[in-house]
C-alpha cells in the first residue's frame, strides 16, 4: 500500500514497485489522477491494483478504506506513509493556522490513522517505510511547523522500531532533501515562479531517485533492517549549505 500515489515520491515508488511485480494498493485524493494511474499501471506492468480514493486526514475514511477491503487485499506487504505536504513559508510569527492544522492532519494524525489501520493487516515479515525528511533532522528558516511535523515522522519511525520489533515487522524512516515534484507547488499554493526558487541553479533529486532508495531498503535479506536513511542530492549538504551554479538571465 503506497499512500499519496498521484505524484512525486509515491508515484514513482508505485511505479519502481510494479516493476518489480508487485501487485499494489495505491491511494489518494484526486480520483481521476488515481484511476488514470491505476489503469497506466495495470496496462504497462500487468500487475494487480487497487486504487482507494480517500483522505487521509479523515480517520473514518481511513477505517472504512481498509475495514472493506476484499479478502485477497488483506494481507499486507509494505505499507509506504508517503501522503505528506508542505503549507506555506511564513515566519513563525505570519503563519496561518489553517497551514500549520494541514501540516499537523496530513504528515502526523494521517501517518498514525493509516498506520493504526494496516498494521493489524501486515504479515510477519512485512514492512513500513515512512517518507520524512531532512526538515526532520534539522529546523529551517520559515519551516517552523512542517520541521516540526517531520521531526514527529522521525519520532515515530523510532517508536514504530521498538514497540514492533516482536512482530518481525521492519520499520525504515527515508529524508530526502530536495526533490523537484509538486512538494513546492504546494508549498507556494499554485505559484510556480515560486516553487522553482528552491532548485535554482542546482540539479535536485527526482521522485525516482528516491524510489530506488525505497526499493533498496525493503529489498534488503528478511534479517536486515534498514533503519534510517538521509539522501540529497549532491550539490546539497544540509538544509543550509546547497551549492548552487550561477545562472546567466
Amino acid at each position: 500500500m503506497i499512500t499519496g500515489a498521484t505524484s512525486g515520491i509515491g508515484k514513482a515508488t508505485a511505479i519502481k514497485f510494479a516493476t518489480k511485480g508487485i501487485n499494489l494498493i495505491i491511494t489518494g485524493r484526486r480520483s481521476s489522477l488515481l484511476d488514470q494511474f491505476k489503469e497506466e499501471l495495470i496496462n504497462n506492468h500487468k500487475v494487480e491494483v487497487l486504487a482507494l480514493n480517500f483522505d487521509v486526514r479523515n480517520n473514518e475514511e481511513v477505517l472504512a478504506a481498509v475495514e472493506n477491503l476484499e479478502e485477497k487485499w488483506r494481507k499486507i506487504d509494505i505499507l509506504v506513509n508517503n501522503a505528506g505536504l508542505a503549507a506555506g513559508f511564513s515566519l513563525i510569527q505570519d503563519g496561518l493556522i489553517d497551514d500549520w492544522e494541514r501540516m499537523i492532519d496530513t504528515n502526523i494524525k494521517g501517518l498514525l490513522y493509516i498506520s493504526k489501520a494496516v498494521i493489524p493487516l501486515m504479515i510477519k515479515n512485512g514492512h513500513i517505510v515512512n517518507i520524512a525528511s531532512i526538515a526532520g533532522k534539522e529546523v529551517y528558516e520559515r519551516g517552523n511547523v512542517y520541521c516540526v511535523t517531520k521531526h514527529a515522522v522521525d519520532a515515530l519511525s523510532k517508536a514504530m522500531r521498538i514497540d514492533l520489533l516482536s512482530t518481525g515487522i521492519k520499520v525504515t524512516s527515508v529524508n530526502p532533501g530536495l526533490v523537484e515534484t509538486e512538494f513546492s507547488i504546494v508549498r507556494f499554493k499554485g505559484d510556480r515562479k515560486k516553487a522553482k526558487v528552491p532548485y535554482k541553479g542546482m540539479k535536485p533529486l527526482s521522485g525516482e531517485d528516491v524510489a530506488e532508495v525505497i526499493w533498496f531498503a525493503v529489498s534488503r535479506p528478511d534479517h536486515v533492517n534498514i533503519n534510517d536513511i538521509i539522501i540529497t542530492a549532491k550539490a546539497q549538504a544540509n538544509s543550509f549549505y546547497v551549492f548552487r551554479e550561477e545562472i546567466s538571465e
